[in-house]
């Protein structure tokens, strides 16, 4: 598969996701509603949200902030602490399934060595990962400073573009830096 069309891939998956923005919405309430059903989410939210929490309030102190982590909540803010909670379903597992389905379709083919392929999926899932724990912080900062509403407008809409804008960065680097040819 040639670098042009995962670009194109990627570029129409942008214009799907934001087509059909209101419906991804309503489908992720629908499957974080399955995923709950089937007790799925409890290994998330039990394991990854403790971490991810306490990393979320890494990134904050150089705003100021001494966030104290109370479970799963965050509490920012001196005087009148800030509490925002950071559930099993704000961990980004959406993200993940993005960076694997444009993984999936870009490292299709024999084109490219299987050690740079294996570089580019770490780099890949690496940095994913840092834009969630950054997205997350963005949408804490956001509610601290403007409000809840605006937070989940940022955390609903946001935030997908902002995974769109990595995975586009992301394939950029991939295929300028790191992915070798099989012939070099």
């Amino acid at each position: 598969m040639s670098q042009k069309q995962t670009f194109l891939y990627i570029f129409l998956i942008l214009v799907l996701v934001l087509m059909a923005m209101p419906f991804i919405t309503t489908f992720n309430d629908v499957l974080t509603r399955i995923v709950m059903s089937l007790d799925a989410y409890r290994f998330i939210q039990n394991y990854i949200i403790p971490w991810e929490v306490r990393m979320v309030g890494v990134i904050l102190y150089p705003f100021g902030f001494k966030p104290q982590i109370m479970g799963e909540y965050l509490a920012i803010g001196e005087k009148n602490p800030f509490l925002i909670e950071i559930a099993w379903n704000c961990v980004g597992w959406q993200s993940l399934l993005f960076f694997l389905l444009t993984g999936w379709i870009g490292f299709q083919g024999d084109r490219y060595t299987n050690w740079s392929k294996v570089k580019a999926w770490i780099i890949g899932f690496l940095g994913t990962f840092l834009v969630n724990l950054l997205r997350i912080a963005v949408v804490a900062l956001i509610a601290y400073y403007f409000g809840q509403n605006v937070a989940i407008y940022f955390h609903d809409y946001g935030s997908t573009l902002a995974v769109i804008g990595w995975l586009f960065v992301f394939w950029w680097f991939s295929y300028s830096f790191i992915l070798e040819t099989k012939d070099n």
